[in-house]
């Protein structure tokens, strides 16, 4: 159980700051369909998948003085999260529990929370056809025409494509590309 807490502990730590409950929400959800090892429960909810595990992981960090909930951050006003002192110590603990994802948080951070609901969406309907996955996302989340659908898709392939080569490069195994 405590493996799930340092993954998130371990994601924050390499975020620097995760700005916001929301934008954690959808990373997590958008590294676990890339084949990252996060196993937190999704269903979809007003603003797309949505893990209660994760809120209530992220709340027991807090509580356990491992994760700092710190004022607003940006435009967004919630709260950002970055790892205490204790956090670290916990961390030490489970020194690989997370492979370097680094390139990819900070990808996935610079993005608009509303554009990666749009993503974290698209993704969950991956089972369905393109045209229709994009047609529930514009219904459930309000997303805007063809062309930020066209680029949160091209974003996806991108992401898939930049780690399938870091996977490779780091031999790591077990990603679902």
């Amino acid at each position: 159980m405590l493996e799930d807490h340092a993954k998130i502990a371990a994601l924050i730590d390499q975020a620097g700051v995760m700005p916001g409950r929301k934008k954690l929400q959808k990373i997590v959800y958008i590294l676990q369909k890339l084949g990252f090892p996060f196993y937190e429960t999704y269903h979809f909810q007003f603003y797309g998948p949505y893990s209660d595990e994760l809120s209530m992981q992220l709340e027991e960090l807090c509580d356990f003085g491992f994760v700092l909930e710190e004022g607003r951050s940006g435009s967004e006003s919630t709260p950002g999260y970055r790892l205490s002192e204790a956090g670290k110590g916990f961390l030490y603990h489970y020194k690989h529990i997370l492979p370097d994802v680094k390139d990819d948080v900070e990808k996935l951070v610079s993005e608009r929370t509303d554009f990666l609901e749009l993503v974290s969406t698209l993704l969950y309907f991956d089972h369905l056809p393109r045209k229709r996955a994009a047609e529930k996302a514009r219904t459930v989340i309000g997303a805007s025409g063809p062309e930020e659908v066209n680029c949160a898709y091209t974003y996806i392939s991108e992401l898939y494509a930049e780690c399938q080569v870091s996977s490779q490069a780091s031999g790591l195994t077990g990603h679902s590309f």
